[in-house]
């Protein structure tokens, strides 16, 4: 999915416990960070699909190097 475009219920579903307002203001914040694009298509439902940049793209080995690191640190309980 990281490097697929997605659309927003998609993101919704996967990410499951996120509110809309909270999830809308993280893209819109990502976007201008350069790290997700947003692509508007012009068609009746209005579709709208978020994709990873090149600059996004170079993060995911470093996020998933950290929560592989997490996972090895957790908390015993």
């Amino acid at each position: 999915m990281e490097y697929e475009p997605v659309r927003f219920n998609e993101m919704q579903r996967y990410l499951k416990k996120v509110a809309d307002k909270t999830l809308s203001q993280k893209l819109k914040e990502l976007e201008a960070d350069g790290l997700i694009v947003r692509t508007v298509y012009s068609q009746m439902p209005p579709k709208v699909e978020y994709s990873l940049t090149a600059r996004g793209r170079s993060l995911v080995n470093v996020l998933d190097k950290l929560c592989d690191w997490g996972t090895e640190n957790r908390p015993e309980t």
